[in-house]
């Protein structure tokens, strides 16, 4: 080894890692770009899609996610307000469309950020924006990775290969980098089914309402506003054993089924819906893990902490694991540090939000929580429902 190798190992890990690869170009992978592109690193990622197209569904970006994504990139906050809606007041109703309650948000009084719901598609096309597009290489499904000492080489469906220094595994719940780092299988069913859908429909429920959320028999509706006249809707149901439809037109059958007992203004969405564009998919987790990396390869977001979606904190979670990521490979000398003091700062965190969502998941429905609440107080002291949202919502970059 001469001098220049040896000082290229040993004194950053900027300069021993200088090639990444991120696997998933949803929010978590682009903002993780972004965030390593911002610390010199040369970042590349991989997406399995063959296009970006609107897809995905309404979510809500909370204080804690918001502080990430501010700190990666100064401003977005603000373009985010623009492609989505914030969140001003929501509205409980029952199957009747008779309204129970009515909150005001207050989340920039408590927390000092913002509530936003915006449209997946959206959030992902204000992330890619702030990133060169050359970077982004589509129709690229991971399938597997082989790593050594000095490097990861990194296959794709087709033949296709890639050598990088470091790969970020943020390729979601069913991720090809943990499938191979933990060879678990198939994840958790939750007994929750899914049906929704993103479309243009000013709803007339609305009115001066950016969320409802229905309550049912064992089954819920919400109604997001995600901006420009688009109405993102979601149903679960209860199903201890699920079964998925066989074409779209059985989908809009079913959940039209589900909602036949509904008032007609919460049916009228979904029938305003083309059958193609309904996802009907369970609710699903995995296990938390211990660790994320090995080697030269780490997990992030849904990939390493897939959760259920009761607390809005998928989004929310990985922002923060991006954040901290990037902050602790600039900040360590060495890439085993720097993953593990990721590990440190981030693992225990994720696991009190996927036993709190999980536990959310089934108070939903008003089922026997025993086995829930047990994981969670065993993972957490923080019981009061106050302290935990503080302990959520407040969490701030350093």
């Amino acid at each position: 080894m001469n001098i220049q190798e040896h000082s290229l190992t040993q004194n950053s890990t900027k300069q021993t890692v200088e090639k990444i690869a991120i696997i998933g170009a949803g929010p978590g992978g682009l903002a993780t770009a972004i965030a390593l592109r911002n610390q010199g690193f040369d970042v590349q990622v991989y997406e399995k899609a063959q296009e970006f197209r609107p897809a995905g569904t309404g979510l809500g970006l909370t204080p804690n996610g918001l502080n990430c994504l501010e700190a990666i990139s100064p401003g977005i906050v603000e373009s985010l307000k623009s492609a989505g809606c914030e969140l001003r007041q929501s509205a409980l109703k029952n199957v009747n469309g008779e309204t129970i309650r009515t909150n005001t948000a207050k989340y920039l009084e408590k927390y000092g950020q913002t509530f936003i719901i915006i449209w997946w598609w959206n959030l992902q096309q204000v992330l890619a924006s702030r990133l060169p597009s050359e970077i982004i290489h589509l129709n690229h499904r991971c399938i597997g990775f082989q790593q050594n000492d000095r490097s990861v080489e990194i296959y794709f469906d087709g033949g296709n290969t890639v050598n990088a220094d470091f790969v970020i595994g943020a390729d979601g719940v069913n991720s090809a980098i943990r499938e191979t780092l933990t060879g678990e299988g198939q994840p958790n069913y939750l007994r929750s089914m899914c049906w929704r859908s993103v479309i243009k429909y000013n709803h007339d429920l609305f009115n001066s309402n950016d969320l409802i959320f229905v309550k049912g028999n064992r089954q819920f509706m919400y109604l997001l506003n995600v901006g420009d006249g688009y109405t993102s809707w979601i149903s679960r149901k209860f199903l201890p054993d699920y079964s998925l439809s066989q074409s779209a037109e059985q989908v809009k059958s079913r959940i039209l089924n589900e909602l036949k007992d509904w008032d007609k203004s919460f049916r009228a969405v979904v029938e305003a819906t083309p059958a193609e564009q309904i996802m009907e998919h369970p609710i699903c987790d995995r296990p938390p893990l211990t660790h994320w990396s090995r080697g030269r390869v780490t997990l992030l977001g849904d990939a390493a902490h897939p959760m259920a979606p009761a607390l809005a904190q998928g989004a929310n979670s990985t922002f923060e694991d991006a954040y901290e990521l990037q902050a602790c490979l600039s900040q360590e000398s060495h890439l085993e540090a720097a993953l593990n003091r990721y590990e440190q700062r981030c693992i225990e965190r994720t696991q009190v939000i996927q036993a709190r969502s999980a536990l959310g998941e089934m108070r939903y429905y008003e089922i026997d929580t025993e086995t829930f609440d047990r994981q969670m107080q065993e993972r957490s002291q923080l019981v009061n429902n106050d302290d935990f949202q503080s302990w959520l919502y407040s969490y701030k970059p350093y």
